[in-house]
């Protein structure tokens, strides 16, 4: 898969040994290593922010492991923001060991705490959910070209391929480290600046070299002439065979690029690719674990599994209780159904209702890996709310 002779080396070792320990602390899928992150991370003597976001008449209380501020509660504040002024935010700290007492918690109509698979399962259950912390979308490409490409879905096919008509779009691998400077300073990170903003979160241009370029695969997606206007760096896991897409993005993160179509032809190109030389898993990696999150819908489009992450991730939880029940809460659930543990530890998508408020069936969950649909009515979920607060705002 990578090329026989690596890149060179651009660091001196005691730096590349510190950017690869870095780099498998966060990614590695070696379960001794996940454990024993999670373990540490989720500690009694760990001390974790406590952060109660108010927006929208709703007010949302996360805590525990830092990663959540980034993902779980920038979501929720991202789906309460439209027509509204900013979120405002109250922090505090808490210690690993009052998370497992959700009273110590700052008061708000949601609380969510960020923790490892097993404190979240000894908490409380009356109103609450315990939710994977992100998931993953792998494609099975160890079946072939043709079979790997039908199972995405036939208005992403088609779609595809009359765009792919016009523009002339091809895909090869690069092994030149000219052409991943290009990448990482003209596409990736212009790319996250444009997606994301303030929000972006990346990887270091040195890590992204060391740990993936020299080891791992990197792409060029060329149109028309053989212009280079988009490229894909990923990781490569051999024992597996899985390719794993890290970093992605298109040049200059211009627009034009995702109303032609090449942005998702990095996907399409990329899926191609793994089929027809050895790989037989395909890593999209993740999102949030909310059906109505836009890359939710599209990461499932391409006949990918729903998978819990291989890397530390796997190991950690939402808790995620509702306090109070108002007109808003219910609003968010609804609009926001999710995916969470079942009794047995499987993945099932939950749609949220009531008689005013029809569940939002819109946004699917058909993929492999979602073992089954729960549609929750919010009368019987928020009964043990029972004080005549809660009676009243409903």
């Amino acid at each position: 898969m990578p090329p026989t002779t690596p890149a060179p080396p651009r660091l001196p070792l005691p730096d590349r040994l510190r950017l690869h320990a870095g780099y498998h602390w966060r990614n590695s899928a070696d379960p001794r290593l996940t454990r024993t992150r999670t373990a540490w991370d989720t500690r009694d003597g760990a001390v974790f922010p406590a952060v109660r976001s108010d927006l929208a008449g709703l007010s949302v209380c996360y805590a525990g492991l830092a990663e959540g501020l980034a993902y779980t509660l920038e979501f929720t504040e991202l789906r309460r923001e439209a027509g509204h002024d900013s979120a405002r935010r109250d922090t505090t700290r808490l210690s690993g060991r009052h998370l497992r007492d959700p009273a110590t918690l700052p008061d708000a109509d949601i609380a969510i705490i960020g923790t490892s698979a097993t404190r979240a399962r000894a908490l409380p259950r009356a109103a609450s959910l315990i939710v994977p912390m992100r998931v993953h979308f792998v494609v099975d490409t160890h079946t072939g070209p043709d079979a790997t490409r039908a199972r995405i879905s036939k208005r992403e096919r088609q779609q595809y391929a009359a765009t792919r008509r016009t523009h002339h779009w091809a895909w090869q691998p690069v092994h030149d480290p000219c052409w991943f400077d290009e990448f990482y300073d003209r596409m990736y990170r212009p790319t996250m600046r444009a997606r994301h903003g303030d929000r972006e979160r990346t990887e270091t241009k040195d890590a992204a070299y060391e740990c993936l370029f020299r080891t791992g695969r990197l792409f060029a997606l060329t149109q028309d002439d053989g212009q280079r206007i988009g490229g894909a760096l990923c990781h490569w896991d051999r024992a597996s065979a899985t390719l794993t897409l890290r970093l992605l993005g298109i040049q200059d993160g211009d627009s034009k690029h995702y109303d032609s179509g090449a942005f998702k032809a990095i996907y399409h190109l990329l899926i191609d690719w793994a089929a027809r030389n050895g790989v037989r898993h395909l890593d999209f990696q993740g999102t949030e674990p909310f059906l109505s999150k836009g890359t939710y819908q599209w990461k499932r489009r391409f006949g990918s599994r729903v998978v819990l992450p291989p890397n530390h991730f796997g190991e950690k939880r939402l808790w995620l209780r509702v306090n109070h029940d108002t007109p808003q809460v219910r609003d968010f659930l609804v609009a926001n159904p999710l995916l969470a543990e079942d009794p047995h530890g499987h993945l099932e998508a939950v749609y949220f209702h009531d008689h005013q408020r029809p569940a939002r069936l819109d946004y699917s969950a058909a993929s492999p890996g979602v073992h089954h649909t729960r549609h929750l009515d919010l009368d019987t979920f928020l009964a043990p709310l029972t004080t005549p607060r809660h009676r009243a705002a409903r």
